[in-house]
């Protein structure tokens, strides 16, 4: 449990960045399901007073994530298959509601700003399959590849203006980030078509956006998000190979 994830906080939001640390900590696999912790062990780890680790548990065990064993005492729940498919449902529902403000919020610079990450992503792209083609490392590309389609979420969320909506999205993902890009790279490296049906989608919402096509908007988002959700929760089957990625990163 020594990892990145559980270094020290030190933010006044304590108890909103131990709730994260300890989710996210969750839902890669670094606490087990029905690994026993306590509150004073995890607040040692996160260098935090047992206060805000209280309230972080808290928040977990209302989503699931933790069930409460003792006074002091949880254990990381075993989350069924049904459980993680409405978690998706909820975390898709938000995403198109972040769009759906989004195109009503967005400003002029946010939108353009949204078109060059798209151009960068594009350059990236080509460059990748090239270097697929040629049989070279992709790795280094890629990666800056999944980052730039990172930015797009991001300007998208804020171009919502709506920080409560962002907030709640954050708290229903069904994976952390870390987790997300660990399944993208590895569909990625069993079909090299992977999520390219879903990328022309970007451009799709920026031109929704631009024309405060609320609806439209949220459509795209939610058709993409189901799509990219289903096929990280889903088994990898494709044969070997390398490929490129929907930018949504799931």
């Amino acid at each position: 449990m020594a990892s990145e994830t559980l270094k020290g906080l030190t933010a006044d939001t304590l108890a909103d960045r131990a709730y994260r640390a300890i989710r996210d900590a969750v839902t890669t696999g670094e606490l087990r399901p029905g690994q026993k912790v306590t509150e004073r062990g995890l607040a040692e780890r996160l260098s935090v007073s047992p206060t805000p680790v209280r309230e972080a548990i808290r928040r977990l065990e209302q989503d699931g994530l933790l069930e409460r064993t003792g006074p002091r005492t949880v254990q990381v729940t075993a989350v069924g298959d049904a459980a993680i498919q409405d978690l998706a449902e909820v975390e898709v529902a938000l995403r198109g509601m972040v769009a759906r403000f989004a195109a009503r919020h967005a400003s002029p610079a946010q939108l353009d700003h949204l078109d060059a990450v798209l151009d960068e992503a594009d350059d990236l792209l080509i460059l990748v399959r090239q270097r697929q083609q040629a049989g070279q490392d992709v790795t280094r590309h890629l990666d800056r590849l999944l980052d730039a389609m990172q930015r797009f979420n991001e300007v998208v969320e804020a171009c919502a203006h709506n920080p409560v909506l962002v907030r709640l999205l954050g708290q229903t993902r069904v994976f952390s980030g870390p987790e997300r890009r660990a399944r993208l790279i590895e569909r990625i490296a069993g079909n090299d078509q992977f999520g390219l049906d879903r990328y022309g989608s970007h451009r799709a919402l920026v031109r929704a956006l631009r024309a405060g096509d609320s609806a439209a908007a949220e459509a795209l988002v939610i058709e993409d998000a189901r799509g990219g959700l289903g096929d990280l929760l889903a088994a990898p089957t494709a044969p070997p190979g390398t490929a490129v990625v929907s930018g949504k990163e799931g």
